[in-house]
């Protein structure tokens, strides 16, 4: 009686160690790129509500002709729940302010900020391969410094 391997599919180990291995390679290329992207993403939150707050700073300056209410406070609303991955702090006196977005969680590497004159600087330590614009005078957004 001899036995017949014919009717028997599958793979071998062979096949099985290189389809790992090129799901290693695909995964390799792709997360660190899919992680650049979520980092990315999420700038906009800050850069965009701290153009927004210079805005209100602005118009409180104009009904009050001051930028802060009582000592450095500023007159800008302080709720930080509407952020998920940004505060918001503020420093002002009569003729100055100081808004600052500070990351938290995975963007805790990133601070931004921006002044009464519009002078907007990238302040955080940032992680590997991003680095800051010199001279520092915008918010950076992408690797390399730049804005």
């Amino acid at each position: 009686m001899s036995h017949s391997r014919r009717g028997v599919r599958g793979f071998t180990l062979i096949e099985v160690m290189i389809t790992v291995a090129i799901i290693g390679i695909l995964a390799a290329i792709a997360l660190p790129s899919y992680t650049y992207y979520i980092l990315r993403s999420r700038i906009p939150e800050a850069t965009s509500a701290l153009a927004a707050k210079q805005v209100q700073m602005e118009q409180w300056f104009q009904d009050n002709k001051t930028y802060n209410t009582t000592g450095t406070t500023c007159g800008l609303p302080t709720d930080n729940t509407a952020y998920k991955y940004f505060t918001f702090s503020c420093t002002a006196t009569a003729s100055t302010y100081l808004i600052t977005a500070t990351g938290s969680g995975t963007m805790a590497s990133f601070a931004y900020t921006i002044d009464q004159l519009g002078n907007k600087q990238t302040t955080g330590a940032l992680p590997a391969g991003w680095v800051q614009p010199t001279p520092n005078n915008c918010w950076v957004t992408a690797k390399g410094g730049v804005c």
